[in-house]
């Protein structure tokens, strides 16, 4: 169903135009299907690629024509086309099918991602002159409970860091890779797709490219820059995977390759962590993302500014960071309250 014309226009416009992850379009194009056969089953129509590719015409000509209200065959259950109905929808019919969502007892959070991508669907149509009225400003998302993001300390990461066996290729890897994600706090996704090239060694720093193509220094310390070292010189002892960095373009190859001498997936850097998470007998919860949340707190926790974490996480908007405050904060109230003779009531 994600198929219709006005969909894959949007879609190719978060990606071409907005730059996001094939990921994020996937998870939009995701929500954007359920709604879409939602409207199906409730105005009993059927996917036909002529009728809406037919549709789409007709709305293209009245957006040329400037005609944005939406023709009484649309408003009518049963009438036009899936195309039609999802383009000219009211607030009304929107809340329709958010209460449709609420009865399959959806999270508040999944719900806020949903009526997330509907806002920013309807946007863009108001955007393109499809419509002049936008019906999501009548919607408004559910509260959400704040859920402080989750970070182990430095003694647990210690731990960690010291579970690989950096004397061989693979060990010296999965050990530049856990000193990286806590030495610059980067995702996951930007660790994996780390090139030989972005190793800056003699400015001790990583050239990240986040989201939106967004280009960053992320500085390393001198324990990951180490370890990377090390890794490097192994990898280039190793008769077969070390033969990719001396093919040319051997800089324009993934920092960080596989078995194969391929590039890491996400999935294989996770299934690494838990290796070594059972290894040391820590907490099988913790994932990459826990690194970069230990990070951005112990920063925050040793006196590092706000705004200086936001930039080395990558963060556009300051309050995205704002969130680690919190938990800085929860740190510092559980040790007055344990260490102040008159913290707690009697």
């Amino acid at each position: 169903m994600s198929n219709l014309p006005i969909v894959q226009a949007f879609l190719g416009y978060l990606t071409d135009e907005r730059h996001f992850s094939p990921y994020t379009a996937r998870c939009y194009g995701a929500d954007l299907r359920q709604y879409t056969e939602r409207v199906a089953e409730r105005s009993s129509l059927r996917v036909d690629d002529k009728s809406e590719t037919a549709a789409q015409q007709r709305i293209d000509g009245r957006r040329s024509a400037g005609q944005h209200g939406a023709p009484d065959v649309a408003g009518r259950i049963g009438g036009g086309t899936i195309t039609e109905q999802i383009v000219y929808a009211d607030s009304e019919a929107i809340r329709g099918y958010l209460s449709f969502l609420s009865e399959q007892r959806y999270s508040p959070a999944t719900m806020a991602r949903k009526i997330a991508t509907l806002r920013s669907f309807y946007k863009w149509l108001q955007r393109r002159g499809y419509i002049t009225a936008n019906p999501m400003t009548l919607i408004r998302t559910p509260r959400q409970s704040k859920r402080l993001p989750k970070a182990i300390t430095v003694e647990q990461i210690e731990l960690l860091l010291s579970a690989p066996d950096d004397n061989e290729v693979l060990g010296s890897r999965d050990r530049a890779i856990l000193e990286t994600l806590y030495s610059t706090g980067i995702r996951i996704s930007e660790l994996v797709g780390l090139d030989g090239k972005d190793l800056d060694e003699p400015g001790e720093a990583l050239r990240i490219r986040g989201k939106g193509k967004k280009e960053r220094l992320a500085p390393l310390g001198s324990h990951a820059l180490h370890s990377i070292r090390q890794y490097v010189r192994l990898l280039r002892s190793d008769a077969r995977l070390g033969a990719h960095l001396h093919t040319p373009g051997g800089a324009d190859r993934p920092l960080f390759i596989n078995k194969h001498g391929g590039r890491l997936s996400s999935r294989s850097v996770r299934r690494k962590l838990d290796k070594y998470l059972r290894q040391v007998g820590l907490d099988p919860d913790i994932s990459p993302h826990t690194l970069r949340h230990s990070f951005a707190t112990h920063l925050l926790d040793n006196g590092a500014d706000l705004r200086s974490v936001q930039e080395l996480l990558g963060h556009q908007s300051l309050s995205t960071t704002q969130v680690y405050t919190h938990l800085s904060t929860k740190r510092l109230r559980d040790a007055y309250d344990q260490a102040h003779p008159r913290a707690e009531a009697s």
